[in-house]
């Protein structure tokens, strides 16, 4: 299990997840249960996942994003990745995810101000 440290912050209906160091099988399931759990239980329109900690990710956790995708997409809400390093970047883009989800290296456009 991950360390206790704080991994979601909702102001309004803004849900920012704060994506561990290394976003493996367990971290990504830590990840999607919390994150799930408050989208099942809030009205959330828009869900960042903050990268800025973030050094490692493997399909768990490209799968962890595809299926929170998926839930704020039937939501009618919007998803991106911030504060995304070179390396993640490269992963995220080889993969795909790219092409569904905003990524932006840093926080340009208010990413975390724009909570309805």
């Amino acid at each position: 299990m991950m360390n206790r440290v704080r991994l979601t912050e909702q102001k309004g209906t803004l849900l920012v997840v704060r994506v561990p160091e290394e976003l493996d099988h367990h971290a990504a399931d830590e990840v999607r249960e919390e994150t799930d759990r408050i989208l099942r239980t809030e009205d959330i329109h828009r869900l960042i996942f903050d990268f800025s900690r973030t050094v490692f990710c493997d399909s768990s956790g490209i799968g962890m994003l595809m299926g929170r995708y998926k839930i704020m997409r039937a939501l009618g809400g919007e998803m991106l990745a911030v504060h995304v390093s070179d390396h993640v970047e490269r992963i995220l883009r080889i993969s795909g995810v790219m092409k569904l989800i905003s990524v932006k290296k840093d926080e340009r456009g208010g990413a975390y101000e724009k909570a309805d």
